[in-house]
C-alpha cells in the first residue's frame, strides 16, 4: 500500500457534472510541465504580446504541429489567436524570471528582453532550452481556453537545463537520468 493510500477518496459513482474545481487543480498540480512563453505581434497595433504557458505540447510530426492552450480571459488571447504566426520559447532553468514577468499582463515585460523579432514579427526572447516559430494553423474551442495550433516553420534548441513547473513552484531538469 502506498504511503497515502488511506487518504484517497476515489468515487464509487461518477458525477456527470465533473470533479470539484479545487480537487481538479490540486490533482493537476502533481503534473510537472515545461514552461514556455508564447509571443506575437498584435495584428491590429503591432504591439508586442506575450504570455507564460505551461499547456504546450507537440501535436504532429508530419506536418510539424504544436499546440498551446490560451485562456479566453487572458489579455494575450485575442492577439495570439488573431496573429498570422507566433513564437514559442521553451524556457531554461535560469529563465524563471521571464516566466514570472510574462505571467502578468502588460507590455513592460518586453523591457527585460532585447528588441529582436523573428518570423511573423514575433518578439524573440533570449534563447533558453529551445525556440520555435509557428504559422497559425487553427484555433479550436477547449472549454474556457482556445487551443492554438501552430505549424512549426523554424526551430532551434540548446542543451540548457529546462525549467519545469510542478506543485506550484519552479524546478529544473538537467537532462540526466
Amino acid at each position: 500500500m502506498s504511503p497515502d493510500a488511506s487518504s484517497r477518496t476515489w468515487p464509487t459513482t461518477l458525477d456527470v457534472d465533473g470533479v470539484d474545481p479545487g480537487v481538479f487543480r490540486a490533482t493537476l498540480a502533481r503534473w510537472a510541465s515545461g514552461v514556455t512563453v508564447v509571443t506575437c505581434a498584435d495584428a491590429s497595433t503591432s504591439a508586442p504580446v506575450g504570455m507564460t504557458a505551461s499547456s504546450f505540447s507537440s501535436l504532429s510530426l508530419d506536418p510539424p504541429l504544436v499546440l498551446v492552450c490560451v485562456a479566453a480571459a487572458a489579455s494575450a488571447h485575442d492577439p495570439l489567436v488573431g496573429a498570422e504566426g507566433f513564437a514559442v520559447h521553451i524556457l531554461s532553468r535560469d529563465q524563471a524570471d521571464l516566466s514570472q514577468a510574462f505571467a502578468r499582463p502588460g507590455t513592460e515585460k518586453f523591457d527585460l528582453v532585447p528588441d529582436e523579432h523573428g518570423p511573423f514579427d514575433a518578439p524573440l526572447l533570449p534563447l533558453g532550452a529551445a525556440r520555435l516559430a509557428c504559422a497559425h494553423e487553427a484555433a479550436l474551442p477547449g472549454g474556457d481556453h482556445t487551443i492554438l495550433v501552430g505549424r512549426v516553420v523554424a526551430a532551434e534548441h540548446t542543451h540548457a537545463a529546462q525549467l519545469l513547473y510542478a506543485d506550484r513552484g519552479y524546478h529544473g531538469l538537467d537532462g540526466s537520468g
